[in-house]
């Protein structure tokens, strides 16, 4: 197993289609910053990023994003009919619950959040700021890219490889073999 799994390191960059709501948002900027390709929609829910299906990517991934003191406020019964909307979209969504310290309650509503939408393909993840929230997207997004997604499973199977040769039952197993012949 000598054959190379695309080792070299180039600068990812990507279209991202962005709710109108969150032109001015850090989110946007930090994206700007690192030269991503940002797009403005009025057609996409509410506070949502979008990582769109491309040549270079395997799958779309979308993201909403929420700020847990906001859905307090607001009531969860909206918020709930507009992730319903979002997730019947979007095969590989994500609710993106962002509270400054995630407390008992936030917490709760993370819970709540969960259970009502447990067998479906929303999946919620808190994180407490915008650059950590980035960092979250591009990586999610990154590695269901085409060029990341076909390195790692190139890497998973180098890997399963040279496990099962320097596996000991591996070894007993082929000087059974050996000592059969």
């Amino acid at each position: 197993m000598t054959e190379s799994c695309g080792q070299e390191q180039t600068r990812w960059i990507t279209t991202v289609i962005m709710s109108t709501a969150l032109q001015d948002h850090e989110i946007s900027t930090v994206l700007q910053r690192q030269q991503h390709r940002v797009r403005y929609s009025e057609s996409v829910e509410t506070g949502s990023v979008i990582f769109p299906l491309s040549e270079v990517s395997s799958i779309g991934i979308a993201f909403i994003l929420s700020d847990t003191q906001d859905l307090l406020r607001t009531g969860e019964e909206e918020f709930s009919k507009r992730i319903q909307k979002f997730i019947n979209i979007h095969r590989n969504s994500f609710l993106v619950l962002s509270a400054a310290l995630h407390g008992p309650e936030e917490w709760s509503v993370m819970f709540r959040i969960q259970r009502r939408f447990l067998g479906s393909n929303l999946r919620v993840i808190p994180v407490h700021n915008p650059a950590e929230t980035v960092k979250l997207m591009l990586t999610m997004a990154k590695v269901t890219s085409k060029p990341q997604a076909d390195d790692t499973r190139c890497k998973i199977q180098m890997t399963k490889a040279q496990i099962i040769e320097k596996s000991p039952v591996w070894k007993m197993l082929q000087e059974y073999q050996s000592h059969r012949n």
